[in-house]
């Protein structure tokens, strides 16, 4: 299984060339980069509340359907048609765009974490490596259509398009695989699972029911499990109105036996439940959601803080400030050339997180740590402006290469992990935990990224004066108000 779902903002930050000249002067890939992730932070809070009200499948759809709208929309009226809004207006239709595709792919990607959870747990590291993939054709899909025409407007529609027919293979692809006999044994077995969870659960007393004639069952077992009026594990209040279907106990012939599913469900699907009752019920199941998410944070908060810590370097430096590089010999390709390298990287480090190794708790807290030293190094890179005090291509580039090593591997590895260290019918929760955590990294990351940026100064436009003499007479600035 390979994941085609991942952060979709890059397809408008790898364009990182057209949007800079197209809005010079301003903060675009920042803004992109805050949108997306502060969407994307309250699209998957809401996802954790709804995991258990909206079906998987159902999540996963919404956002590839929400991504190729919002593709074809800016597609045309951002780049085809790029004189359709005012100026200003469209430079905030691009960032409303961006937040419309950040809430709907957030659902998705959240949801296909807690799918990949409850399936063996190389398909997890499966879907971040298909995540990096994606990045890594994204990013080969810019060098190209950069490399084949040097009309900037035509090249960038072209990038789209393909990125429309990459994100149509893909759900085509998830509706293939989910309906596949391998998919639904392992998605059968944890809701089985979680179904067993449940009647585990209800406890009701004989005070609870509003009316004599409701069978209250104590404490119960899992489905299929007989009990019997005289069994000390059960206790029936008003045991002659119990369902028909009773069977004859093994050991003693003149008492009836029950299958617990016929105790608990036979009224209510006879719509006898009042609505005290189903009020009881609701809080009985917000509380053992809550308890659950509880538990599972516990057991897996080291996977959780790894991860987070680990998101969070990489925002504060990408893709803000590895696109602020600048390089008179390379131009405008050298913010593409730099995304391009961690891409790569990033994907090298996802499948390296696929090789065998016992990763240790201290181990993975510890790597994401030592990563903050990332930050002053990238950032010598691209200041101060007017003289970077590491100048150059091959400095930043390495950087770039080893941030997305690190984040290849320490992104993966705690997402793999963190659904083995808790019960079958918690996995799906755990997936959605971990996604999280991963956006609480990248939402402070993308807000730290703003100041860094500040700490470099205003852009210098008076770098690099033969490139923009050579190969930009013809680019008309548009002047956002």
């Amino acid at each position: 299984m390979v994941s085609c779902g991942g952060r979709k903002e890059e397809g408008f930050t790898i364009a990182v060339d057209y949007f800079q000249r197209r809005y010079p002067g301003t903060t675009i890939v920042f803004d992109i980069s805050i949108v997306y992730i502060f969407v994307a932070f309250g699209a998957v809070l809401l996802n954790n509340l709804l995991v258990e009200l909206v079906p998987l499948n159902t999540r996963i759809v919404f956002g590839y359907v929400v991504s190729l709208v919002m593709l074809v929309f800016v597609s045309f009226f951002e780049i085809w048609w790029p004189d359709t809004f005012p100026p200003s207006l469209s430079y905030r239709i691009t960032l409303l765009s961006v937040s419309v595709v950040a809430f709907g792919c957030t659902v998705q990607q959240s949801s296909f974490y807690g799918y990949t959870g409850m399936l063996p747990k190389r398909y997890t590291q499966a879907v971040m490596t298909g995540e990096s993939t994606a990045g890594l054709i994204i990013s080969g899909n810019r060098i190209v259509t950069k490399l084949l025409l040097d009309d900037q407007r035509t090249n960038t529609m072209i990038f789209f398009v393909l990125s429309i027919v990459f994100v149509l293979v893909c759900l085509g692809t998830h509706l293939a695989v989910q309906k596949t006999t391998f998919i639904q044994f392992y998605l059968n077995q944890c809701h089985s699972a979680e179904d067993n969870e449940d009647l585990m659960c209800i406890t009701l007393e004989p005070s609870d029911c509003p009316t004599s004639d409701y069978p209250i069952l104590v404490e119960v077992g899992p489905i299929g499990s007989t009990v019997t009026p005289s069994d000390s594990t059960a206790t029936f209040h008003s045991a002659s109105t119990l369902p028909v279907s009773a069977s004859v106990d093994p050991v003693d012939s003149q008492a009836p036996s029950y299958r617990v599913e016929h105790v608990i469900l036979g009224h209510v699907r006879a719509g006898r439940t009042s609505t005290y009752t189903r009020s009881i019920r609701m809080w009985s199941a917000i509380k053992r959601g809550v308890v659950a998410r509880w538990r599972v944070g516990r057991s897996v908060w080291h996977y959780m803080l790894a991860i987070a810590l680990a998101y969070f370097v990489t925002l504060c430096l990408y893709p803000g400030i590895v696109t602020e590089v600048v390089s008179c010999r390379m131009g405008s390709w050298m913010p593409v050339v730099m995304m391009a390298t961690f891409n790569l990287f990033d994907f090298i480090g996802k499948v390296l997180a696929s090789v065998p190794y016992d990763w240790t708790r201290r181990q993975l807290v510890g790597g994401s740590v030592a990563r903050i030293l990332l930050v002053p190094l990238l950032m010598v890179c691209a200041g101060p402006r007017a003289a970077p005090l590491v100048p150059g291509e091959a400095t930043p580039m390495l950087l770039s290469a080893l941030l997305g090593l690190t984040n290849g591997v320490l992104g993966s590895v705690p997402m793999i992990l963190a659904p083995t260290k808790v019960p079958d019918d918690h996995r799906e929760l755990t997936g959605n935990i971990m996604t999280l955590s991963y956006y609480v990294g990248l939402t402070l990351g993308a807000s730290v990224a703003y100041g860094l940026d500040d700490t470099l100064g205003p852009p210098d436009h008076t770098r690099c004066p033969q490139f923009r003499i050579a190969h930009l007479p013809n680019v008309t600035y548009t002047a956002v108000g």
